[in-house]
């Protein structure tokens, strides 16, 4: 379970790195041309994106704070669950099964990683003290 949790972050990670650089890099004119929201609305979306495909891997690399994992793998599950409704509004539903499906998996490693393969470190890491 370990292993699939850690290509699964791994595969999560890359994809979400580079949607966020993405729409970082992208002009507001190319954003806007794609989605019915706002430019900064989207950048925005962009920087969490990157920081929580960050968030799939630093910490179990570093062994420090691993709880975060299972933090970013949900935000990043919640991200993708306002994917899937912004495109069942603009487009048609075969074209929400991407975000759809990424969602289920960031979703799936965020429960691994809290309850069914944790890293060593003990959960109660997130806390000081």
């Amino acid at each position: 379970m370990n292993r699939l949790l850690w290509v699964l972050q791994t595969l999560l990670a890359l994809l979400f790195l580079f949607a966020g650089g993405m729409k970082l890099s992208m002009s507001a004119a190319e954003l806007t041309g794609q989605s019915p929201l706002p430019a900064l609305f989207l950048r925005f979306i962009g920087v969490v994106e990157i920081l929580g495909g960050l968030g799939l891997i630093l910490p179990g690399m570093l062994r420090i704070r691993t709880a975060l994992t299972s933090l970013a793998a949900a935000g990043l599950g919640v991200i993708m669950i306002g994917a899937v409704v912004v495109t069942l509004q603009t487009f048609s539903p075969a074209m929400a099964v991407m975000p759809f499906v990424t969602g289920a998996l960031t979703l799936f490693v965020a429960y691994g990683r809290w309850r069914l393969s944790p890293f060593a470190a003990a959960p109660s890491t997130l806390l000081p003290g």
